[in-house]
């Protein structure tokens, strides 16, 4: 026998509301449990399907227990009786084992254990006699099992046995005595008879001899008329216990036995009905599940690309916002330099405007110069004049006035180099005027054109004006695509945790469904299960699964 170690003495509580399902095959290969059984065997349904039923066996048990359940379960009987059984981490829980065999089409395919809490008082007895049986000689065995029942020996077994023989033996037994007294009867009336009451004593054997013939003919009408039938129901309940509902109750008696087996009727065709919808239910759920799952999982796809895309055009984004902020940088700095060539050009303007002052001084000193000039020719000129009529003076005077023709030849002279002089100044002026004149075009012309450059210059601080404001709007309007963007792709990220979280609820739906799929599988409808009006289960069409999944 198999020995599971470790063993704790802490004990896993199960729970009156819930019960522990496993189906094995021939060869005790578990083939199917429910998620208590997991819940509370600590084992997983991986670890558990496939692995012998004895996988959760505890040393505690004797074997003569598991030697009854294989006996009976094997012989076509169901077994109940309380097992203790070992957790995976060495706890132990003890239980009220319903064994029934799986059939189908008369042989039996497997069995179905339902296991559920067991009262406190039965543990304790039950614990008492499976100590008693580990410690008894195996040689001379005194408490046995028989069908998951503590059986005593002497005395104790044998009114055990009485007390739980079956209807039928009960009904021989008692038959059996009065057929056995009546007998005697008959028998006493004739071996007493001395030939004075003859008479009667024929009357007595023949009374009790009719007594006889109606308790047979009684026990034959209760073994027509009740045992069968109660074999017949208790061999289709076994069936029903054991999920084959394709057990009949055919009966046309309307007595108490009828009713029973109508009733019966009445429970399985109910049974048959729930269990149908729930089949077909289940389909319908399984293909539903399956379907939202395939649609969780191409929005999943679909939401961890769109959160790829979204943290590129993030990236994107946050490139553009720094172009975006140094070229608003760059706008203030320009923005700045223009407003300082325009402040230079205003100021050169004003230079400009001070030489054109000048010059235009200039020029009318210039004018003013030749005026001087023209004056001095003309005073050259009459000093001339005034020396040559000297000069005819003296000449008239003769001898006396020879020194005064002297001073009239040096004055003549000087006048004649001053008016030299005077003709070589005016020529120096008219030039100096003439360059003065050209310079005061140029100036001019410089003027008007700094004029120009400091409208430019003025126009250039406006736009440069405007491209900072918009660089700074620009970049305000991106700093908010940016956060939308992030938001945004904060929103996809907690959609895409969602998809996941509906993705895993959509997988645990399809396991329940699995699961309760399996659990409906244990019922045998001796035919097979088709839909209502022929029809398969609905499929979820792609835009519904779509909308599902969104």
């Amino acid at each position: 026998m198999r020995t599971n170690l470790p063993v704790t003495d802490r004990e896993q509580e199960v729970l009156d509301e819930h019960a522990i399902v496993s189906k094995t095959d021939l060869d005790g290969n578990i083939t199917y449990v429910n998620p208590y059984f997991c819940e509370v065997s600590g084992f997983s349904a991986e670890e558990l399907i496939g692995a012998p039923q004895n996988i959760v066996r505890h040393p505690d048990m004797p074997p003569e227990a598991f030697a009854d359940l294989w006996n009976s379960i094997k012989a076509g009987f169901p077994w109940t009786g309380l097992v203790k059984n070992r957790c995976k981490n060495g706890n132990y829980y003890w239980v009220k084992a319903n064994i029934t065999p799986i059939r189908d089409a008369g042989r039996t395919i497997g069995y179905m254990s339902v296991r559920v809490r067991a009262e406190r008082d039965q543990v304790v007895k039950a614990e008492q006699a499976y100590r008693a049986i580990r410690q008894q000689p195996k040689d001379k065995p005194g408490i046995k099992i028989h069908h998951g029942e503590v059986v005593l020996p002497g005395l104790a077994n044998l009114l055990g046995r009485l007390r739980h023989a079956s209807l039928a033996m009960r009904i021989w037994a008692s038959t059996s005595l009065v057929n056995t007294l009546l007998a005697g009867v008959c028998v006493a009336s004739l071996l007493g008879s001395d030939g004075r009451n003859t008479a009667l004593s024929y009357g007595i054997f023949g009374a009790t001899f009719i007594g006889l013939i109606v308790n047979v003919f009684l026990w034959y009408t209760l073994r027509v008329g009740m045992l069968q039938p109660l074999n017949h129901a208790l061999h289709g309940a076994r069936a029903i216990a054991a999920g084959d509902l394709s057990a009949r109750f055919d009966t046309d008696s309307t007595d108490e036995v009828g009713q029973l087996l109508r009733a019966l009727q009445q429970m399985n065709s109910n049974l048959i009905a729930t269990i149908r919808d729930v089949r077909m239910n289940v389909e319908t759920m399984a293909v539903a599940t399956r379907q939202i799952a395939a649609g969780n999982a191409d929005l999943s796809g679909r939401t961890e690309a769109q959160a790829a895309s979204l943290e590129e055009t993030a990236s994107s984004i946050e490139q553009f916002a720094a172009t975006v902020k140094q070229n608003a940088d760059n706008s203030v700095e320009a923005n700045t330099l223009a407003v300082n060539a325009s402040t230079v050009a205003q100021e050169g303007g004003v230079i400009v405007a001070d030489v054109i002052a000048t010059m235009d001084d200039i020029n009318s000193s210039s004018k003013k110069i030749v005026d001087i000039i023209s004056l001095i020719e003309g005073i050259a000129f009459q000093t001339n004049i005034l020396a040559l009529n000297a000069a005819v003076e003296a000449a008239r005077a003769g001898e006396q006035g020879r020194g005064f023709a002297v001073v009239a030849g040096e004055v003549r002279n000087l006048a004649q180099r001053s008016a030299t002089a005077a003709k070589d100044i005016k020529n120096l002026i008219d030039m100096s005027v003439g360059k003065v004149s050209a310079g005061m075009e140029q100036v001019h012309r410089a003027g008007s054109t700094m004029e120009q450059v400091v409208k430019s210059v003025q126009q250039v601080t406006a736009i440069m004006q405007d491209i900072s404001t918009a660089s700074r709007e620009q970049s305000i309007g991106v700093d908010q695509v940016n956060s939308a963007i992030a938001h945004l792709d904060q929103v996809t990220q907690q959609n895409a945790a969602l998809v996941e979280q509906a993705a895993a609820a959509a997988a645990s739906l399809a396991q329940e469904a699995s699961g309760l799929s399996q659990a409906v599988s244990l019922f045998n409808f001796g035919h097979t299960l088709r839909p209502r009006g022929g029809k398969r289960p609905a499929k979820l069409q792609p835009g519904n699964v779509k909308r599902l999944a969104a």
